[in-house]
């Protein structure tokens, strides 16, 4: 007989989930079971407390406002950088790690988080250092595959690998 467990820190949960906007656009879909660690960086906070006490088989369903999740959008993270300043084959979704912007971008950029590129024009770049998700308000349903201990080395690392809610500054 298979032992039932019940989700409490640290554990581990293989969630599947639909994440919609409030107007019902589809934003992404998880079809087949990740694993991440309760009680790590796993997870934003609103979605381990609404996991806490649930079985494998369980649904959860709810909406985060922007606080809850991805943080209200940043302008002070939006820069406008010279085009010449980056090699050559930049497009628009490409991602660039902060510490790795050129020389010569401003100075003000932060260097521990990750930037979009959002537009990209002859003479300039944009980046945005936003979560895609910033400022959206979100309702998501997951469903619970299986619930697992941690292991040690998983509870010490604070994490299963996976990083999908780990972005930098501003995410929870």
């Amino acid at each position: 007989m298979t032992q039932i467990i019940e989700i409490t820190p640290p554990c581990v949960v293989a969630l599947t989930w639909t994440l919609k906007d409030t107007l019902g656009e589809t934003l992404d879909v998880l079809e087949s079971p990740i694993e991440f660690l309760v009680g790590g960086d796993d997870l934003l906070p609103t979605l381990e407390s609404a996991l806490q006490g649930k079985e494998a088989g369980a649904v959860v369903e709810l909406q985060l406002e922007p606080e809850q999740a991805f943080g209200d959008f940043n302008d002070q993270l939006l820069f406008l950088e010279r085009t010449a300043l980056f090699p050559e084959g930049l497009e628009v979704g490409l991602m660039v790690e902060g510490h790795a912007l050129p020389d010569g971008c401003n100075p003000a950029a932060p260097r521990d988080i990750l930037y979009t590129i959002t537009d990209l024009y002859p003479d300039h770049v944009v980046l945005d250092g936003n979560h895609p998700l910033a400022g959206i308000a979100l309702r998501i349903r997951m469903k619970i595959h299986t619930v697992r201990t941690a292991t040690e080395e998983e509870i010490v690392r604070k994490s299963c690998g996976t990083g999908f809610f780990q972005w930098g500054v501003g995410s929870s």
